[in-house]
């Protein structure tokens, strides 16, 4: 109940909405109530013509209307009910469809915010979480399981709401009627309602892998699509077949065994009420022969009580649904309730200018129970060019990554100007900072767009200065579209060189004192290498640089190198300087001179 309660916190900017569109609700179940109520007259008094009896004691107000309508000559009476059933399915129409229309704003708006809301937290989550996440299963998070809320929420709702109001009604029609032969056929309810209870839990269970098979079907399509020239190149298309094919048959197998659950529930519950139905026929019929309640009266008892069984069953499916969402609302939840590992102080200082130094203080990283950094003690001067070389897995990246603050360190410090960055905001540490990655990352948009990413108001002078100097405009003008060229996914539209000075420009725009290049000529070819590491060279001028390569002929003109080896710095000094120590950089830089 506690889950349940929690899902419809995602309604509850939406409850004047919700009170109205119950309002509605209530309206529609007295006019079906009504409406049923229709058979008494037309039964007793216009098809045989003889008088309304009810055997319960009624109000004295109720028992003069009776009275008056048994007067009526049965011509009369019928045309007062035609005029009456027609007015009667008007308002009922009107009525029904404002409050269909108010539900249906209510799930829109409440699967807008939560979207809204999931999107929002994972732009400010730290990227550790991302580290930890599957990307497919985040997107199943914002598509799927929220899809499943909105059903609760709309629909689930709505049948909870009038469906239930229906049950009063017609409930309160047959305890009106007939009190005593009510009560009897009321004490097999239980007989009803257990089924939906049992078959709800199994539904919840079966909801909760369901939802975590179509994320590992999220996942697989994210991937592949992806990696999409990965996947030809190895000939590995029949196996990614076989691997989707296998994750949705296991998608199938569980919603079939829902389903099953959900049909078998709906027949028992009618077949339940048939019983009872049939029952109440045999005694209600004698009561009839022996003159103790007119057919009209014991039609619209046994209408009423027979109207039961339709909100009983859609009663059992809201709950299935109900199920469905609290198990999706608590994937939601797992999200929005994750707190970031990064986190700002609560009044940080504004970094605007880099003035003198960056220093690394005992800086310690692990991800998880693996160490990666210990203790690192390094200083970077204004201006200068920092190299950081060593062999895979040494955590050069991990090093660099600090900066920006996409991780903190476990234990230490990396201080900009004196202060410790933890004391700036994000926003004000991270506008000093350029980076340029070996995997560059561009998105589906114009090439105006991406270079002007972070910089909106950049004007398309701007643009092209940025351009210019990245050695990206030549291409750029041999574009159909020139800047308002759409690139594609990752701007796969473009080579791998033209991407890299896209980055390259975007970087420029930026114009940031602090510039991180992350191997980012490791994937070019020699022309293209060429050209970028010009664009390279014009990007460093006058800024101070952490530069990591693979290639050890880009950073010999490096103010200083440092050499990581198990997460710690083994040497440092110039590129002279190292060959002359006949350590570990000499080593590595004969690795790659031969």
């Amino acid at each position: 109940m506690r889950d349940y309660l929690r899902l419809l916190k995602f309604a509850r900017p939406y409850s004047g909405t919700f009170l109205l569109a119950s309002l509605f609700m209530g309206l529609s179940a007295i006019f079906d109530g009504a409406t049923l109520a229709m058979i008494v007259p037309l039964a007793d008094k216009v098809l045989t013509n003889k008088k309304i009896i009810i055997p319960s004691k009624i109000p004295a107000f109720l028992s003069d209307f009776i009275d008056k309508i048994n007067n009526m000559t049965p011509e009369l009476l019928l045309k007062y009910m035609a005029i009456s059933i027609v007015a009667l399915f008007l308002i009922k129409g009107i009525v029904g469809f404002f409050q269909s229309y108010l539900m249906s704003k209510i799930g829109q708006a409440v699967v807008r915010d939560i979207r809204s809301k999931l999107y929002t937290q994972l732009q400010n989550l730290s990227l550790d979480y991302f580290t930890q996440k599957r990307g497919g299963e985040l997107m199943s998070r914002i598509t799927y399981d929220v899809r499943l809320v909105e059903n609760a929420v709309s629909y689930g709702a709505t049948d909870m709401v009038y469906q239930t109001l229906q049950v009063v009604v017609y409930t309160l029609l047959t305890f009106f009627i007939y009190f005593r032969m009510a009560l009897v056929s009321f004490t097999l309810l239980p007989l009803i309602s257990f089924p939906i209870i049992k078959v709800g839990r199994i539904l919840r269970k079966l909801s909760k892998r369901s939802q975590e098979k179509m994320a590992d079907i999220n996942s697989l399509l994210y991937e592949t699509i992806i990696g999409a020239r990965i996947v030809k190149a190895f000939n590995m298309e029949s196996y990614e077949i076989d691997k989707f094919n296998n994750a949705n048959r296991d998608y199938y197998k569980i919603s079939m065994k829902s389903i099953r659950r959900l049909l078998f529930l709906s027949p028992l519950t009618e077949f339940l009420g048939c019983v009872a139905g049939i029952l109440v026929f045999v005694w209600g019929g004698k009561e009839v022969i022996a003159g103790k309640v007119s057919f009209g009266v014991f039609g619209l008892f046994l209408g009423a009580l027979l109207s039961l069984i339709r909100p009983f069953k859609k009663l059992s499916q809201v709950n299935s649904l109900n199920q469905q969402a609290v198990a999706a609302s608590l994937r939601i939840y797992e999200v929005l309730d994750t707190k970031p590992t990064v986190v700002e102080i609560l009044r940080p200082d504004r970094l605007t200018d880099f003035r003198d130094s960056i220093v690394f203080e005992d800086v310690w990283f692990s991800y998880g129970s693996q160490p990666v950094l210990n203790g690192i003690n390094l200083e970077v001067k204004k201006g200068t060019v920092l190299a950081i070389v060593g062999r895979s897995g040494t955590g050069k990246s991990t090093l660099v990554d600090l900066i920006p603050r996409f991780y903190d360190p476990t234990k230490g410090r990396i201080l900009i100007d004196d202060i410790d960055i933890k004391d700036y905001s994000l926003k004000s540490l991270r506008q000093q900072i350029g980076i340029v990655t070996q995997e560059t990352i561009l998105f589906n948009d114009t090439i105006k767009a991406n270079i002007s990413y972070g910089y909106a108001r950049a004007s398309e002078k701007e643009i092209e200065e940025a351009a210019v100097q990245a050695h990206a405009f030549d291409f750029i003008k041999r574009l159909p579209d020139g800047y308002d060229t759409v690139i594609g996914d990752r701007g796969v539209k473009l080579s791998g060189g033209e991407r890299q000075r896209l980055a390259i420009a975007r970087a420029l725009l930026k114009n940031p004192p602090i510039l991180i290049l992350d191997e980012a000529t490791s994937q070019l070819d020699t022309e293209a290498e060429r050209v970028v590491q010009e664009a390279l060279d014009k990007l460093m001028e006058g800024r101070t640089v952490f530069v990591i390569a693979h290639r050890l002929s880009t950073v010999r003109l490096a103010h200083k190198i440092i050499i990581l080896e198990k997460g710690v710095i083994a040497e440092e000094g110039t590129h002279m300087q190292l060959l002359a120590k006949d350590g570990l950089y000499k080593h590595l830089y004969q690795l790659q001179e031969f």
